[in-house]
């Protein structure tokens, strides 16, 4: 039978807010056996390249990471928020290391491809060294994974958050009965983007064609859902979408995706 491993991408709001951070990493600290937590952070790596003088370039939702952004990206993600979590977790009690995918070669990724657009240095994953993750938690440890991945030429690149987390939760679910989580400041999928507490508890495959459909799924959820079924499609267990609530004990307010 397989250990259980909880992979939980934490992003939005949530990173923003620092007692709505806490309260989620204090809730992470109390889920039991194999954990990862992995991290976005564009909003702070916005507010800091501003300040900066580098604004962020944006195409239908997706940022353009140019040479100044993605040193702004290492800075906010490797640097600026994946030491405050290390160190809050440290404080919960939860032994943690902070990564990026060029550390002990974990996340190999390729520079995205020019089509239409040209989005600079953003990675699309290639591969996860498991072996390396594996070692990491069998010391003891939990991984904080930033949203940066190598080339394996000396390139960092920025790489989506969510995808990460669906790439390694896909790896890990060979030797594990993975479950991922992505977490956010909605209480889920919503039925009525307007309707905070409209919340879809179920979706599988044929209602998520329906919900397409009738474009009750806007844009902004695409990517995560496209993540959450490739992510089943290849082994892991199960994807939950929801707030910090869905880690209290008995709390079912949330968004379970299943095939």
């Amino acid at each position: 039978m397989k250990q259980k491993l909880s992979i939980v991408k934490i992003g939005g709001n949530l990173i923003e807010d620092p007692k709505e951070l806490y309260y989620l990493l204090h809730l992470f600290s109390k889920i039991r056996g194999n954990k990862i937590l992995v991290h976005g952070g564009g909003k702070k790596a916005t507010e800091i390249g501003e300040a900066l003088g580098i604004k962020s370039k944006m195409v239908d939702g997706r940022r353009i990471t140019d040479a100044q952004s993605l040193d702004v990206a290492i800075m906010v993600y490797g640097g600026l928020v994946n030491k405050k979590i290390v160190a809050q977790l440290q404080a919960l009690g939860v032994n943690s290391v902070g990564l990026s995918g060029a550390d002990a070669n974990i996340i190999k990724a390729y520079k995205r491809l020019v089509n239409e657009v040209d989005f600079g240095f953003v990675g699309d994953v290639e591969k996860v060294n498991t072996y390396s993750i594996f070692k990491i938690l069998q010391a003891g440890l939990t991984p904080v994974f930033c949203a940066l991945t190598h080339d394996g030429k000396g390139q960092l690149l920025n790489t989506n958050a969510d995808t990460i987390a669906s790439e390694i939760a896909i790896g890990m679910s060979n030797q594990f009965d993975t479950t991922l989580y992505y977490c956010f400041e909605k209480k889920g999928v919503l039925k009525d983007i307007s309707n905070e507490n409209s919340v879809i508890p179920f979706i599988n495959s044929k209602k998520y064609e329906r919900l397409l459909a009738l474009k009750v799924i806007n844009e902004g959820m695409l990517p995560k859902m496209h993540n959450c079924f490739n992510a089943l499609r290849n082994q892991v267990s199960k994807v939950c979408i929801g707030d910090s609530s869905m880690f209290e004990e008995g709390y079912t307010n949330f968004t379970t995706i299943t095939l």
